[in-house]
């Protein structure tokens, strides 16, 4: 499934340290938007693991399950299409 993680924090110092944590899990396609494809377990550590890093009080961080069939609906300009990554890598 694709999550679609949005961010706002207005700490430079915890907005680059979650934005770091967040590659890991996804593509950065904005400054504070990333696509990450997760099941369902690996969103609930990934929401976990991001309570950690924010301050609820300042912070703002949302996530947004998207279907394959919303995912597929998808109107793009600018860039590619919500893709997950490759099952495996040839180094």
């Amino acid at each position: 499934m694709l999550v679609v993680v949005v961010s706002d924090i207005p700490d430079d110092k915890r907005r680059t340290k979650l934005s770091h944590f967040l590659e890991g899990y996804g593509r950065r396609v904005q400054l504070s938007v990333f696509e990450c494809f997760l099941s369902l377990e690996e969103m609930r550590q990934l929401y976990e693991k991001v309570k950690k890093l924010v301050k609820p009080a300042e912070d703002n961080v949302r996530f947004y399950w998207i279907s394959q069939e919303a995912v597929s609906r998808a109107l793009i300009i600018g860039s590619d299409a919500p893709q997950p990554p490759p099952k495996y890598y040839v180094v």
